[in-house]
């Protein structure tokens, strides 16, 4: 973690961040031409495996140096004890988890191409009193919500009342409503992230900056994706907007991108930077992830933040660095004086893999 310039210390909190959601067990084909063809077969360039769901933002939030607690329940399986052990090392708390006895992991597969992907899922709910989250959460400095219409969501407010502040995102509604009304302590939420197709649902707008508008009379700050797009916010509090394009990557799997957009604007805001700052820091954590196959695994740190920045900056001139970009994240250039010069050890993309690394070309 970079020493200054960083959220201040916990303060009397357990943790960091409080996470609650559904782990599941990823599995990742990337470089492929274009969708299965039904009665043929597809070769992919690459894949792997990894933990998925609300592993996504844990992990996003322990590589960013944020004391992460995640409550989730894991499956009594082995695809459960690989999806664990890969919390476990990246530092994520899993003390709230739980272990539902004969209980299965939900298992995804993942098929990326043209830019974006197609997800086949299947699981089974988890017994209830098993399910997560703790009725009175541990005390902490945000919480990560999932937010589904219908859902009991009174641990939210007793995190809000604890003096958590709340970021939560929204599914797609199968309900077909679209009503903020539906979503049970969204009125507690700190920041709401919903996507562009969900928040013009929601608000019944035809834009991404006219959705984060409407939002912000219903939350104090909301933000809305628009993935090639950018992202667009608004701080219904004191009126001030910002929005960003997407910084330009080679897009290899989008799949979690969210979720570590979300993860770097809840650090930014922690750390108290303007709102134009977190929004462009977001933004970066997800162009860095859809570098990478999956979710939690491709989540960056502060070694591949400050390599980009380092790459971008120090770039011959004839090499032309976007002045724009260059401007966007000046704010960077003081972090990456105190960023690690290696890269750390972290879990492998694949199960029960005997050697000690597996290289980045592998991964591809």
């Amino acid at each position: 973690m970079v020493p200054t310039e960083q959220p201040a210390a916990t303060g009397g909190t357990e943790c960091d961040v409080y996470v609650v959601g559904t782990v599941f067990q990823d599995i990742v084909f990337t470089g492929l031409e274009g969708a299965p063809v039904k009665g043929g077969e597809s070769w992919a360039r690459g894949m792997g495996c990894g933990p998925g769901g609300v592993a996504n933002a844990a992990t996003a939030l322990a590589r960013l140096g944020l004391r992460t607690a995640l409550s989730a329940a894991f499956g009594d399986d082995e695809y459960g004890d690989h999806c664990w052990a890969d919390l476990r090392a990246e530092g994520v708390d899993l003390s709230p988890s739980r272990r539902p006895a004969g209980w299965h992991s939900p298992v995804t597969v993942s098929f990326a191409y043209d830019g974006d992907r197609t997800m086949v899922t299947h699981g089974h709910e988890a017994p209830a009193e098993e399910q997560p989250p703790l009725r009175r959460p541990p005390r902490s400095r945000a919480c990560v919500a999932g937010l589904a219409p219908g859902e009991d969501a009174e641990w939210v407010r007793r995190a809000a009342e604890d003096g958590s502040l709340v970021f939560a995102d929204a599914g797609w509604d199968s309900t077909g409503r679209w009503s903020l009304s539906d979503l049970d302590g969204l009125r507690h939420c700190h920041a709401f992230l919903p996507n562009a197709a969900e928040a013009t649902r929601y608000t019944r707008t035809d834009s991404p900056r006219a959705a984060a508008r409407a939002l912000a009379e219903v939350v104090p700050v909301a933000v809305v994706t628009a993935g090639a797009w950018g992202a667009v916010a608004c701080d219904g509090r004191t009126g001030d907007e910002a929005a960003v394009p997407a910084v330009p990557v080679d897009a290899l799997d989008p799949t979690g991108a969210g979720d570590v957009f979300l993860s770097g604007f809840l650090f930014a805001t922690l750390a108290d930077w303007p709102l134009a700052d977190s929004l462009a820091f977001a933004g970066l954590c997800a162009a860095l992830s859809v570098a990478e196959f999956g979710g939690a695994h491709s989540a960056p740190g502060w070694h591949e933040i400050t390599r980009w920045w380092s790459g971008l900056s120090d770039a011959d001139p004839r090499g032309r660095p976007d002045p724009e970009l260059l401007h966007r994240y000046a704010f960077l250039a003081a972090l990456s004086e105190r960023a690690p010069l290696t890269s750390p050890r972290r879990a492998v993309p694949t199960i029960g893999f005997r050697g000690a690394v597996v290289s980045p070309v592998a991964r591809r």
